[in-house]
């Protein structure tokens, strides 16, 4: 993790410098992430992230343990053309999470079998997040319990990298997170984490990992997750004010070691990215937004494969994706209004995004394959991918983009990527600039 060391030291220094963290499984949103990555220079990494209800030593809901993620990124790498050393693993909400239905001691000995097995795995960036209650735990949890919790598991990491070697491991702390995957509710504002707040948690923390004798670790604490004012719901987005979060980045400016982590980042505008990165929201979350790009882009294939080949005919593509959500609810039923318009609506078009959950169902994929394969075949003439897919029609008359059904998927997330890889990079951009 020197990369992410020496990121948080430039930052420091004052370029307007960040990084952001795909937080995906899914592998056609992991490619595009790479070949952003490949195109904006050999100098820069991807960030992947894993969390735990995603990742986990039962396999989570991708089946998949810390090595086997790591195993599937990596390979989805090779085919890319990406050194695996540009490759940057991090786990997030790293802690009892995907086990609050339990008693605090049996879900943090399972949060700590999680901890290892990531950092065993070569996971280095690590959110260390025990702010969940536990069966027995008064809500919400006090600060120092939040803290000491967190050592604990940072203490199990050290020992874990300790046995792996490589390079030592940087930690995440912070506790005012957004819901994962975006609110339940209808928002209209949302409070940003005041400065004394702020100051509270590093100092709770600091204290734990003294007290855990972890004084060696503390330095590699590289970012607090904090609310700087930035959320989504359904259908909504609730966007960054900077002037909301000025003394917040007043703060961290004082804290040599540390900068903030945004969660929730997902569909802030180009600039509301750049604002954050500047404002010292120097680690930028992304993870529905992508998806949801990807969901636009198979919707619109599917819509012009249903107008090149007529009604009944084709893949039934979208039909086979909302059966399959209507079979099987548990991934969207309690976060979704359950009456059936509303909830077919949902289903589709919520920026919650609970459908990419249902990617990779066998049903699901044998469409999608079949989708893909017929425009494969017979391609979208430029007629209806101006109609459907303007922003690829403008690419593929331009010569920048193939007109294959994969590479119009591909391009579909990457434009969201790109706005991420922009912000990050805006600072470096500039100073390159002047230096000419």
């Amino acid at each position: 993790m020197d990369y992410m060391l020496n990121l948080v030291r430039r930052h420091k220094a004052g370029e307007a410098v960040g990084i952001h963290a795909v937080c995906s499984a899914h592998p056609i949103v992991l490619e595009a992430a790479m070949e952003v990555t490949l195109a904006a220079g050999p100098a820069q990494p991807v960030l992947i992230e894993a969390t735990s209800n995603q990742v986990n030593q039962d396999g989570g809901y991708t089946g998949m343990t810390p090595s086997a993620f790591r195993d599937f990124v990596y390979a989805i790498a090779d085919r890319v053309g990406l050194a695996r050393e540009r490759v940057l693993l991090g786990g997030d909400h790293l802690g009892p999470n995907a086990w609050q239905g339990e008693h605090a001691d049996a879900a943090m000995a399972k949060a700590e079998v999680l901890i290892e097995q990531y950092v065993t795995a070569g996971f280095r960036k690590i959110h260390l997040d025990c702010s969940m209650s536990c069966v027995g735990d008064p809500v919400p949890l006090q600060d120092d319990v939040v803290a000491a919790r967190a050592a604990r598991l940072c203490a199990v990491a050290e020992r874990a990298w300790q046995a792996a070697g490589g390079e030592a491991p940087v930690y995440v702390v912070g506790t005012e997170v957004p819901v994962p995957g975006g609110a339940h509710e209808d928002l209209a504002e949302l409070s940003v984490t005041t400065p004394a707040a702020a100051t509270q948690t590093i100092a709770a923390h600091r204290a734990a990992f003294a007290a855990a004798g972890l004084d060696a670790a503390w330095p590699r604490v590289v970012g607090l997750v904090v609310q700087p004012g930035v959320e989504f719901d359904h259908h909504k987005v609730i966007d960054f004010l900077p002037e909301r979060a000025v003394e917040l980045g007043r703060m961290i400016e004082d804290v040599p070691t540390l900068v903030y982590e945004a969660h929730s980042t997902d569909y802030q505008t180009a600039a509301n990215l750049a604002a954050l990165v500047a404002g010292h929201f120097a680690i930028l979350k992304v993870g529905p937004g992508a998806t949801f790009a990807l969901r636009e882009t198979l919707w619109a294939l599917a819509d012009i494969e249903a107008a090149m080949a007529g009604d009944g005919k084709g893949s039934g593509f979208k039909d086979t994706v909302l059966d399959v959500m209507r079979a099987e609810p548990a991934q969207w039923q309690k976060y979704y209004d359950n009456e059936p318009r509303r909830a077919r609506f949902d289903q589709q078009y919520s920026l919650s995004d609970r459908i990419r959950y249902y990617w990779p169902h066998p049903a699901i994929q044998a469409a999608q394959a079949c989708l893909l394969a017929n425009l494969e075949r017979t391609p979208p003439p430029l007629t209806l991918l101006s109609q459907y897919l303007p922003f690829q029609y403008d690419a593929v008359r331009e010569g920048r983009l193939n007109n294959r059904p994969v590479d119009l998927l591909k391009e579909g997330v990457a434009r969201v990527l790109r706005q991420y890889m922009a912000a990050c990079m805006a600072g470096a951009a500039t100073k390159e600039l002047e230096a000419c």
